[in-house]
């Protein structure tokens, strides 16, 4: 309802798990440190722990988009399960067929996930089992999960366990008749709230992420923010939601402390509820009574036989408009709008690459085969212009896209299907929001590199750094921790990323990695502006 008003491309606070707007605190990036140890050691438990709202199940949402190579996830939500449910869940999670029906035992399950286990392990693969609100789990399956941690080779386990849940799992975890299972605990980390600094930071990148470009909350609300939501990003979410819609219902520019103050009170109860809900009923009584005045008047107006004949007469235009031919494009712009699958085609076509003209209902799908990524973003001309790539631009009211080889600033070259042709980018006016689809190479095979990770993403980091900075001779390489994210190479990221105008969070997002690209030269990479570079 608001996002227009305040110039967002999407409602930024949603309480859904969207990995897109995982804030990275260090509470969070200590967290998800945790987790990706789970995945590099041989097998055990990691638990991981945060009240209600803090972000855990982001967070876990986040860890899958960037998972290591050749590490197949058995992810299960839903705990409430027996036994049996829990192995069969495994199961069929991994994609195992299910048994005949007279063979649905939970041995012959646990065979079976054991010979599956054995036979990813020997092709170099390692298996994950993530149970989100594990304090749900009962005592009878919980000594279950520990059974499936029996499953090994001689030198490795061949299954790893993650716990998510709330505090009670703790609790739970704690019972005598549990302390094997204690015992296998590798990690454990709780997830506390943010602090007030981190609140207002967090603000901040969900409304970057939405695509903002100014600041909507005043420091005296963020504030107010911090004090009712005690730094839970959820509650966080609810009160923000209800304050911008509050500062768009009376077409305030920003949020103020009192407005924050107001929403607070009204999403998490509060003396100002009552009267909230009576002006909502009383406005919901005018909309009512207008809506039966004007029926009245209409009614009043036209007799029982002129609705009639009203009717008929309308219908009859409708018919000859729909049976009316389609009027040709009376503007370059429509007429070179194409489907998705088209305007991909033609990007891998500016990248030197064949491709079929419809690539077909998921065209991004076979992106990744090619060598490149498919990239969507809401940023408008300054966020293509700093991509720098060639991009097809989505148009408003389902017009398809516009595929732009090229831009001298104040035109664009199109492709169209008659050729290519330049037009003024003033056209745009009216006709885009601001949503591209662009493709960019991504060397380092990962979909985001994170501070305190440990993978060979951030060894392709390291170097490109060390390429970009005339380093020559860097010890680290030689070392150990020359795959580890450290904190002196999250200060190196983040000085290139301000240089470049980006979030300098240390996050090495596909922003980032497409200006890390196109700082070095080596496939050919086609630039917006023209002049081509090289990837490695």
């Amino acid at each position: 309802m608001y996002t227009a008003f305040f110039g967002l491309s999407e409602t930024p606070f949603s309480i859904a798990p969207d990995p897109r707007f995982l804030f990275m605190s260090r509470r969070h990036r200590e967290a998800l440190a945790h987790l990706l140890y789970g995945v590099q050691t041989g097998g055990g438990f990691v638990q991981l722990t945060g009240e209600v709202g803090t972000g855990k199940t982001t967070l876990c949402r986040g860890f899958l988009e960037q998972l290591p190579d050749k590490l197949e996830v058995a992810l299960i939500l839903n705990p409430r399960l027996s036994e049996y449910g829990l192995v069969a869940t495994v199961c069929d999670e991994f994609g195992l067929p299910p048994p005949p029906d007279g063979e649905r035992s939970l041995k012959e399950r646990m065979d079976r996930l054991n010979a599956h286990l054995l036979e990813r392990h020997a092709a170099g693969w390692r298996s994950m089992l993530i149970i989100d609100e594990a304090q749900n789990l009962s005592t009878p399956v919980l000594e279950q999960l520990r059974l499936l941690t029996n499953l090994e080779t001689n030198r490795d386990k061949l299954l790893r366990i993650v716990l998510i849940g709330q505090p009670e799992l703790a609790a739970v975890l704690g019972r005598r008749e549990l302390r094997q299972l204690r015992q296998r605990i590798t990690a454990r980390y709780h997830l506390q709230p943010l602090s007030r600094a981190e609140t207002r930071a967090y603000v901040e990148y969900r409304l970057q992420v939405a695509g903002c470009r100014r600041p909507l909350f005043t420091r005296a609300a963020l504030a107010q923010v911090y004090r009712y939501s005690g730094g839970i990003p959820r509650l966080i979410n609810v009160i923000c939601d209800r304050a911008l819609l509050g500062a768009y219902s009376r077409e305030a520019p920003r949020v103020s402390a009192r407005m924050a103050r107001r929403a607070a009170r009204e999403v998490l109860g509060g003396p100002e509820r009552r009267r909230y809900l009576w002006r909502r009923l009383r406005g919901a009584a005018v909309v009512a009574a207008a809506f039966a005045a004007g029926a009245g008047i209409a009614a009043a107006t036209l007799g029982g036989g002129d609705w009639q004949r009203a009717g008929r007469d309308l219908w009859a235009r409708a018919r000859a408009l729909l049976a009316a031919p389609a009027a040709a494009p009376a503007d370059p712009l429509a007429a070179a709008a194409v489907p998705e699958g088209q305007a991909v085609a033609w990007l891998l076509e500016a990248w030197g690459l064949a491709a079929t003209p419809e690539p077909g209902p998921a065209p991004c799908r076979a992106v990744p085969a090619l060598g490149l990524r498919c990239l969507r973003g809401d940023g408008g001309w300054a966020a293509l212009a700093r991509h720098d790539r060639p991009a097809a631009l989505r148009l408003e009211g389902g017009g398809g896209y516009l595929v732009v080889l090229a831009s001298d600033g104040a035109r664009l070259l199109l492709r169209a299907r008659g050729g290519r042709r330049w037009v003024d980018r003033r056209a745009l006016a009216g006709r885009w929001r601001g949503r591209y689809l662009l493709l960019w190479s991504n060397p380092s095979g990962a979909d985001r590199i994170l501070p305190g990770t440990y993978s060979e993403a951030v060894l392709w980091l390291r170097r490109r750094m060390n390429a970009i900075e005339g380093v020559e001779e860097d010890p680290v390489l030689a070392s150990e921790d020359a795959r580890y994210y450290d904190s002196r190479l999250q200060a190196r990221v983040a000085a290139f990323q301000r240089a470049r105008g980006l979030r300098d969070d240390g996050v090495v997002d596909a922003a980032t990695m497409i200006q890390l690209n196109t700082a070095l030269g080596s496939p050919v990479i086609p630039l917006l502006a023209g002049t081509a570079k090289t990837d490695n």
